[in-house]
């Protein structure tokens, strides 16, 4: 993929089972040099043993640029240059409840502070890692966004999350024309169905408050979710994002920019 000794940096890469570390092992896997970053170090040596090539952590705030900007410069002038940009930092989103009494999803019952904590961490996110890095990206270089299936149509119980997904689907568009005469590529992945830390929280709220899954465990519950949802019949891993982040970054998508793809099994087509 044309990627041995180029640098990149991974925001939200920070823990082992995460999309943005398996994003990083893809990227090892092809000889470039990655930098992952996230707000916590605290498990960045469990996820650094599980990267086989040259990894780097460094604690930044993807959310805010100055934090972004030290963390690139110092990137920059350990290694000579950045090559790469994968906006992956990010949380899930609460989902809200049907209210069966009303026969209505209760849109507006978020709060003001929980709406905005959604834009910050899913939106702002990509926008301030973007702002920050590209004076310091080659020319010629890649950004690469992770937004969500949740950005592709209604969200239903997720309206910040899923809005939130779409800003970053708008954002890597706006980009792409932006960086065009830089020879810059923006291109956007939007994941399915993976096994994370945030859908382990949900399938443990699903246990609680669906009778019918009251016997299963949190994995048997996302199991089950897969098999309902997922025309291809399985889940979706974080490499299986990573290998077309590493092909958008590579130069065979050289003429390849402003592209939204699912990595779903066909979710987003049903």
């Amino acid at each position: 993929m044309s990627l041995k000794g180029k640098t990149i940096i991974i925001t939200g890469a920070g823990r082992p089972n995460g999309i943005g570390a398996g994003i990083a092992r893809c990227f090892a896997k092809e000889g470039a040099r990655i930098v992952v970053t996230d707000l916590d170090g605290s498990p960045f040596d469990e996820t650094v043993a599980s990267i086989d090539g040259d990894v780097t952590p460094m604690i930044g705030d993807a959310a805010n640029q100055a934090s972004m900007s030290a963390l690139a410069t110092e990137a920059r002038d350990r290694f000579g240059h950045i090559d790469v940009l994968v906006n992956n930092a990010g949380i899930g989103g609460p989902v809200l409840e049907f209210d069966e009494a009303e026969e209505q999803i209760p849109l507006l019952a978020m709060s003001d502070e929980a709406w905005d904590k959604q834009l910050e961490s899913n939106l702002r996110t990509t926008f301030s890692s973007s702002a920050a890095v590209t004076p310091l990206l080659e020319d010629g270089g890649s950004i690469v966004n992770i937004a969500s299936i949740a950005a592709l149509g209604p969200a239903t119980g997720l309206p910040a999350y899923g809005a939130a997904k779409a800003g970053v689907v708008h954002l890597t568009k706006t980009l792409a024309i932006q960086l065009a005469p830089r020879k810059i590529r923006v291109n956007c992945v939007c994941p399915g169905l993976l096994w994370t830390r945030a859908w382990e929280m949900l399938a443990a709220r699903m246990k609680q408050r669906q009778p019918e899954f009251a016997n299963m465990t949190e994995r048997q519950i996302f199991e089950v979710i897969v098999a309902q949802s997922t025309p291809l019949g399985g889940e979706q891993t974080p490499e299986d994002i990573g290998n077309l982040a590493v092909f958008y970054a590579s130069d065979n998508a050289r003429m390849i920019t402003g592209q939204v793809v699912a990595v779903d099994g066909g979710i987003s087509v049903k």
